[in-house]
């Protein structure tokens, strides 16, 4: 019995999230060390350099963001486990699905594949940007795959949504061919094409109205 619960409280203490943001400031830490026990002669230049190359303010929903990045670290990790906007989602981490689609100066471009050291002095969308911050009001994208309910799970809208952004954004009056190309970097594991399809004509009606 205290075998069960001692697992149950394990369980809850230790979140996949937590364990990754625990990598993130592990590695964090063991890079500092790194420079701190490399010898006199070149620690003040490392940890300038070190300093200079990691902490970066990001342009994120119209919010400067202030963060600690390591080298090799991807927007979309910066994102979901150092700034909180968890609605950028992570799939394969290989560029192939979209789940992780934000928009980068207005273009949609999977976060998981592009380092966030490459961000700087760009403006970055998350999902969590598109709503009004002042008066709650949706997006037109948002508001369409309300109307038209066009998901199933939802694991992969917020990506889709983006892509739709950007779509509607440089054309407002696309077409249904059209629209399926430009969202064709995004893949629906319960393959519900015909319903996003469906939401996106309706964006590009509600934003044709705006």
């Amino acid at each position: 019995m205290h075998d069960v619960e001692s697992v149950g409280v394990l369980e809850k203490k230790y979140s996949r999230r937590t364990f990754i943001k625990g990598v993130i400031a592990t590695g964090a830490t063991v890079s500092s060390a790194n420079y701190l026990f490399r010898g006199p002669n070149i620690l003040g230049a490392a940890t300038l350099q070190s300093t200079t190359e990691r902490l970066l303010t990001l342009t994120v929903n119209g919010q400067e963001r202030r963060v600690d990045v390591l080298p090799n670290e991807t927007l979309a990790m910066t994102l979901r486990y150092k700034l909180n906007l968890t609605g950028t989602k992570l799939g394969c981490d290989r560029a192939e699905c979209g789940a992780c689609t934000v928009l980068v100066d207005g273009v949609n471009q999977y976060s998981c594949s592009i380092l966030t050291h490459q961000l700087r002095g760009r403006s970055v969308t998350t999902i969590e940007g598109l709503e009004n911050a002042d008066t709650g009001e949706l997006s037109v994208v948002q508001q369409a795959v309300m109307d038209e309910g066009g998901f199933q799970c939802a694991f992969c809208a917020p990506g889709f949504v983006m892509s739709m952004t950007a779509m509607v954004a440089n054309n407002p009056n696309v077409t249904r061919e059209e629209a399926r190309v430009a969202l064709s970097g995004n893949l629906c594991r319960c393959a519900d094409y015909d319903k996003i399809l469906n939401c996106a004509m309706r964006a590009a009606e509600l934003a044709r109205s705006v």
